[in-house]
């Protein structure tokens, strides 16, 4: 019998084709055979990454590419313009990818939950669908509910916000803000109908998934699998189970960071990163900087190409000399390493999901500071469900000083309870995804289901 054949199709972003590189190396382990689908503009960077670790040459997983719809040149920065072009060439792509490749029959096609065009190619060439969701199960429960929270009244058809007001899902989620709906945080309107217009799209598209899996377990926001029971968690998925290191990196890895960290005390080190889209205004990165200095403990802090929109080189490198005996600044990161590292005290970042696993699979308190989408229902369920994390709290103008930093790190540091409940959630986290565990039974039973 021919092995199993899976086609993946992730998102073309940094945090939805990490889980999935993860997940297919995986399904590998179990058998199958994995074509994966990279645009065109990610595919050499995700390659290159997997290939420092021997990604690329693993028996069992083929990555291709598709063109994104955009000029090599363009921006795509923006959001609309990108996934317009990714909706109007890719569909194409796959089916031709699909005829190609008859003779080497698809068991399934596994889609990026956001990526519902690639679920309706699906049915049309009579595979079996899988849609997998790389975010927090709530956000889906969220997304999901649209239809109950227009009947409501809480917003209206176009998904804006009928009044200012707090609701639950259910009586066990979490109360969640009007004001942040991951679809009512662009700015102004029309980025925001064309986002709600898009997830209610994929809410459709999902329908005609066989399953869908996403990146969670049970014991994390068992409230949200009780109000939708057909969502099957298997996660945490993080590719350094397969590596030992992360892969699937857009950004050039700096492993010199962790010698660093082995010279520093059990602990004792705050781990600053803010992911791969957070972007800070010039007033706003000199005091994080000016916050990180003034707490006096040591820091490694992610400082991406352009983590702000401008910075005055002649303070930055006086900032970089001052510090250098305290805190060491590199591009990127290999994380998932560095949070497993015993000096790691906490940390400080901007709630992406997938860091959010990371950190809480390797027992680290948090101090969290979200900027949009669903990164203010995880710095939710940090900070009041699960509570081993403290909450950065802007003013009026969006601003935080330097000392509300130094106060949260202080807070944090000597918070020995947060400590000891992020080191049982560490474990929760861990045994799940052991044989006997639940994510482990549910991948299983997944994977079974997909060779029938």
């Amino acid at each position: 019998m021919a092995s199993p054949h899976a086609i993946i199709i992730p998102c073309p972003e940094h945090g939805h084709i990490i889980p999935l590189i993860a997940l297919s190396h995986s399904l590998v382990a179990h058998g199958f055979r994995i074509t994966f689908i990279n645009s065109e503009f990610n595919h050499e960077r995700v390659v290159a990454s997997l290939s420092q670790n021997g990604g690329d040459g693993v028996e069992g997983m083929h990555m291709v590419s598709f063109p994104d719809g955009l000029a090599p040149g363009e921006d795509r920065n923006t959001f609309k313009k990108k996934i317009e072009g990714i909706v109007r060439v890719m569909p194409g792509c796959l089916e031709e990818l699909i005829k190609q490749i008859r003779s080497d029959r698809v068991t399934c096609i596994i889609a990026d939950g956001t990526m519902g065009w690639a679920l309706e190619v699906a049915q049309k060439m009579g595979i079996r669908s899988v849609a997998f969701w790389p975010m927090s199960a709530t956000l889906l429960a969220l997304f999901l509910s649209i239809p109950k929270m227009i009947q409501d009244g809480i917003i209206g058809a176009d998904g804006m916000p009928e009044r200012s007001e707090t609701f639950q899902l259910s009586p066990d989620i979490p109360s969640m803000n009007t004001s942040q709906l991951p679809w009512n945080c662009a700015g102004d309107h029309d980025p925001e109908r064309f986002l709600f217009k898009l997830i209610s799209s994929n809410n459709q598209s999902m329908q005609l998934a066989e399953t869908i899996i996403c990146n969670s377990f049970y014991e994390l926001e068992s409230p949200s699998f009780t109000l939708f029971p057909n969502l099957l968690p298997v996660g945490p998925l993080l590719t350094s189970q397969q590596f030992g290191t992360a892969v699937g990196h857009f950004c050039q890895v700096d492993t010199t960071c962790m010698s660093w960290l082995d010279e520093k005390p059990a602990n004792s080190v705050i781990y600053v990163a803010f992911g791969s889209v957070a972007v800070f205004n010039q007033h706003q990165f000199k005091e994080l900087a000016l916050g990180l200095e003034l707490s006096g403990h040591p820091f490694l802090w992610v400082v991406r190409h352009n983590l702000t929109d401008g910075i005055d080189d002649a303070w930055f490198n006086g900032f970089r000399d001052r510090v250098k005996g305290q805190g060491l600044l590199v591009g990127w990161s290999p994380q998932q390493q560095v949070l497993a590292h015993p000096s790691i005290a906490c940390f400080f970042f901007h709630c992406g999901w997938n860091s959010t696993l990371e950190g809480t699979k390797n027992g680290v308190p948090f101090l969290c500071w979200p900027s949009f989408i669903d990164h203010f229902l995880s710095r939710t369920y940090i900070c009041d469900v699960w509570k081993i994390g403290l909450s950065i709290d802007p003013d009026d103008k969006g601003f935080v000083p330097r000392e509300q930093i130094k106060k949260k790190v202080d807070q944090i540091f000597g918070n020995e309870e947060m400590k000891a409940r992020a080191l049982v959630w560490k474990d929760i986290a861990n045994r799940c995804t052991k044989e006997g565990g639940s994510s482990y039974k549910n991948f299983k039973s997944f994977v079974d289901a997909m060779k029938e």
